[in-house]
């Protein structure tokens, strides 16, 4: 086991670090030689076409190890990927948990700095905070004040029945775009010259759990059709 070297961890392929055989030298034959084939295997990934299914599960595996703690839950590879996270724990320096002595500094510190109430500092300044001020001043302000005359109108009333707009076709949501967000939004955690393979996978997940969602949809459905036929 090997601490993963940073080339590798922006390369998303930490993991074969932390599962290393050789000696924990950096910069040594074996590190250039890891390197410089995962990098092509990580251009070869990119430039693949979306449709190719033997290039998605590519996707969606490196994604998943340059991101483990995001997919630790999956059924299949979860087990894997929190191995991954434990390995790396361990070759992390063990951070010293503060004392009670630290805590009660903290406190301390805190408790001396002055709080400011921005509103209350403002509020300070006003030359009319402890009374009224004279009833010329008061006058001014009443006639600066505009009335505002509000007309509602009237409701319309239809002179005949309106039809009903059929909806059900309306998803309510751009789809497209709603996958496009979200799947930037994951894609800005992971290295650089990941972001583009990990916002792809993100979109085909988000793409197949809503056609697994609509086909057990109508499963049900076709279900509870054929409890009401009886």
């Amino acid at each position: 086991m090997a601490m993963p070297r940073r080339a590798m961890k922006d390369l998303g392929f930490q993991a074969c670090c932390l599962r290393c055989d050789a000696k924990d030298v950096a910069g040594s034959a074996r590190c250039r030689s890891c390197i410089s084939h995962h990098t092509k295997v990580r251009d070869q990934i990119a430039k693949a076409p979306q449709s190719d299914e033997l290039f998605q599960l590519a996707r969606e595996l490196l994604t998943m190890a340059a991101n483990p703690n995001r997919y630790d839950h999956d059924d299949v590879h979860g087990p894997a990927l929190i191995q991954q996270q434990r390995l790396a724990n361990s070759m992390t320096e063990a951070k010293k948990l503060p004392t009670s002595e630290d805590i009660e500094q903290i406190f301390a510190k805190q408790a001396e700095k002055k709080k400011e109430n921005i509103v209350q500092s403002v509020g300070n300044q006003n030359p009319w905070k402890d009374e009224l001020p004279p009833e010329e001043i008061l006058e001014q302000m009443a006639e600066s004040l505009e009335v505002e005359d509000f007309s509602h109108g009237a409701r319309t009333i239809p002179s005949r029945p309106i039809a009903a707009v059929d909806r059900s076709d309306r998803l309510g949501e751009d789809r497209k775009m709603s996958d496009k967000i979200v799947a930037e939004r994951v894609a800005s955690d992971a290295p650089e010259p990941l972001r583009e393979i990990v916002e792809s996978a993100t979109i085909a997940e988000r793409e197949r759990g809503r056609k697994e969602w609509e086909s057990a949809q109508s499963e049900v459905s076709e279900l509870l059709d054929d409890d009401l036929d009886l």
